[in-house]
């Protein structure tokens, strides 16, 4: 038996997230009824629909993207605007592919997509700590003070983050501005942005250049590539819980 929001993710629907959404609205079938419980128990031999179009498992493909700035992280978007879906090939995103997590229309950098709903769910759950790096310009001169108070964690939206891994790379004195690489094993929304902003160096551009041990090497922007065997399988063996 399995829960069904699990067979959703499995057979590429959607993260175990979406699937939730998507069961709760009434979309899905067992053996023709409607079921709206996520936690409802199937059996392999159940027959499972979304909007009457009966799903199986299916081959699981990876890919990180190089994302430029101007694209709205969404399989859809109802204000008719560039997604990132719109930077794949035909024949690569009718795999049913979907964005793990999401970067911010004004933010660059990598960003992966798959249908294996389980790895999408293991790596945004917030009890899982998955690194993400960061390159930020941002307005000034980060004080060492700034970057005590970065690590030690900042109060945003009525949390507090946990403590990142930050260094200044790079001063540039004649535009007042600094480059800043900041590791944090979150990502909340414009959790980045936030943090600066509180510190008092507000973000001129961001860039995400690692996720987990996954960096952009090789990948232009606006280009991709299908990740390797052993790289998936160091995702799901790199994943542990705090």
């Amino acid at each position: 038996m399995m829960r069904l929001q699990k067979r959703l993710a499995e057979a590429g629907v959607a993260s175990r997230r979406g699937a939730v959404e998507i069961i709760e609205s009434g979309r899905v079938k067992v053996n023709g009824v409607v079921v709206k419980q996520p936690g409802f128990s199937v059996a392999k031999e159940d027959k499972v629909t979304v909007d009457d179009k009966l799903i199986e498992k299916e081959e699981h493909v990876y890919y990180l993207l190089n994302k430029p700035t101007g694209y709205v992280t969404t399989v859809k978007d109802d204000l008719k605007r560039r997604t990132v879906m719109s930077l794949f090939d035909e024949v690569d995103k009718s795999q049913r592919i979907f964005p793990v997590g999401r970067l911010d229309y004004d933010t660059a950098g990598l960003l992966l997509f798959t249908n294996d709903g389980d790895l999408a769910y293991y790596l945004t759950r917030p009890e899982y700590d998955v690194p993400k790096t960061y390159l930020a310009r941002v307005e000034g001169m980060l004080t060492k003070a700034a970057i005590k108070t970065l690590k030690a964690g900042v109060k945003i939206d009525n949390y507090v983050t946990k403590p990142a891994r930050v260094k200044a790379v790079e001063y540039d004195t004649k535009n007042n501005s600094t480059l800043v690489e900041i590791i944090i094993a979150e990502g909340k929304n414009q959790q980045v942005r936030k943090m600066m902003e509180t510190v008092g160096f507000p973000v001129k551009n961001l860039t995400r250049v690692g996720y987990s041990f996954l960096t952009l090497d090789g990948v232009e922007r606006g280009s991709y590539r299908a990740l390797k065997i052993h790289e998936v399988k160091k995702l799901y063996g790199d994943i542990k819980k705090i």
